[in-house]
């Protein structure tokens, strides 16, 4: 029997890649990921929208994320009136559920005994459409996400972090966090918000990942039956078309606010996620920060001068940046660790990485992602961001990209992003 034939009535095969096939709902155009595995009597649910804080504007940065809150509070046929709130159905089963909104994402899901993966489907089919939105539920909600704001305003790195983003971009909408401005989410309207989820949040927008313990047919049966009663949205869903001009000098933060120690902040703008020097980038953050051979913990860590070390070196669907982080022990100077850091990538542009050093990194990675695809849940994850990028199958071909990386590749990308004119150094200094 071909794959095509695998296709249930009302749907279409797309492609398949590492045993994850692909269909699409053709009444609406919903994505299905499905991904079988009999092993544990648990399957994972998640619906991933293609939209995120990247498709915000100033005036309802945070959107996504308070729309994350506020679609737990009830929909057409499940909410508290009902007897039927969300939390409860779910948890009352042994369900985990939760949602996470990033920049070019939100995803909703459910971890349930298999028996239960209707329950799953039907909840996320009715919150895509018939969510409550209620003005009563937001005034609530926005003073919990103004809390989780302000946590983050209290930790210097997050404050840091926020500030190299916001200096590094001036037109893309990268330029705001996911969780927005302060005055953006006291102040946003509930209309506002229910506009925005009208825009996006449409099966055509959508995709919904099945991994676990069922049987294909009838899982597809099932999303069918729910997801199949939504149209596709009346209009096209906008694209983002804001493009960061190019950056013509190096660019500096300093933040200056009670704290302990210092933070250095070297960031370099990357290429888009589904570029083929994503996977070298990967490469080079282990050969930089990976474990106490790494060049960075050699000449930062063991000299004293640094407690760790962090590399963001996360692919986005636009472009993104890579920035190597240092949290530097009391009193030491934040120039001569970015000096540090900034003199490492001069060495890989003239001398090129070791195969040593390759070999090694290749193997942590590879390590890496056996540990972080044992599950379900951990499968659904992984394919979340792969959408997010652009194409679930980054995950799927992931490894072999890696494995194809050439130490010549690693100093390449050295020499062309990691560059004083695509630069923006950030620093926190504590005051005393």
């Amino acid at each position: 029997m071909s794959n095509n034939n695998l296709a249930p009535d009302g749907f279409n095969f797309i492609q398949e890649s590492h045993g994850i096939n692909e269909y699409n709902l053709k009444s609406n155009g919903l994505r299905v990921l499905t991904l079988s595995d009999r092993s544990a009597p648990v399957a994972t649910f998640m619906v991933t929208y293609h939209v995120g804080s990247r498709n915000e504007a100033i005036g309802y940065t945070g959107s996504t994320h308070l729309l994350e809150h506020l679609m737990f509070k009830g929909s057409r046929n499940f909410n508290k009136e009902k007897g039927t709130a969300i939390w409860d159905e779910l948890q009352s089963i042994g369900a985990q559920i939760n949602a996470t909104t990033w920049n070019d994402r939100t995803n909703y899901f459910e971890v349930v005994p298999s028996e239960h993966l209707e329950k799953a489907i039907a909840i996320e089919s009715d919150r895509m459409r018939y969510a409550f939105l209620r003005d009563e539920d937001r005034q609530p909600e926005m003073t919990v996400v103004r809390n989780e704001f302000e946590r983050g305003e209290n930790s210097p790195f997050d404050v840091l972090d926020k500030n190299i983003w916001a200096t590094a971009y001036q037109a893309h909408p990268y330029h705001h966090s996911t969780i927005g401005w302060r005055s953006d989410i006291e102040n946003v309207s509930t209309d506002r918000l229910k506009e925005f989820y009208n825009v996006y949040y449409w099966p055509n927008n959508a995709t919904a990942t099945i991994i676990g313990d069922f049987e294909t047919s009838e899982a597809l049966e099932m999303v069918k039956k729910y997801f199949g009663e939504h149209p596709k949205s009346d209009n096209p869903i906008p694209d983002v078309y804001t493009a960061e001009p190019d950056q013509e000098g190096e660019r500096r933060v300093v933040v200056k606010r009670t704290g302990q120690t210092g933070i250095v902040g070297v960031a370099h703008k990357t290429p888009v996620g589904l570029h083929q020097d994503t996977y070298a980038f990967q490469i080079l953050s282990k050969i930089l920060t990976d474990g106490k051979s790494s060049r960075f913990y050699k000449s930062i860590v063991d000299k004293g001068l640094a407690t760790s070390l962090f590399m963001y070196d996360f692919p986005f669907k636009d472009n993104g940046l890579f920035i190597s982080y240092a949290f530097l022990t009391p009193d030491t100077d934040n120039q001569k660790v970015e000096s540090i850091i900034l003199n490492e990538y001069s060495k890989i542009a003239n001398d090129g990485i070791t195969q040593n050093e390759l070999k090694k990194a290749k193997a942590q990675i590879s390590s890496d992602i056996s540990f972080s695809r044992d599950g379900s849940y951990a499968i659904a994850g992984a394919l979340n961001e792969a959408l997010a990028i652009g194409d679930w199958k980054f995950y799927t071909n992931f490894i072999e990209n890696i494995n194809n990386v050439s130490a010549k590749d690693v100093q390449s990308i050295v020499k062309k992003y990691l560059v004083e004119d695509q630069s923006t150094i950030g620093w926190f200094i504590p005051k005393k």
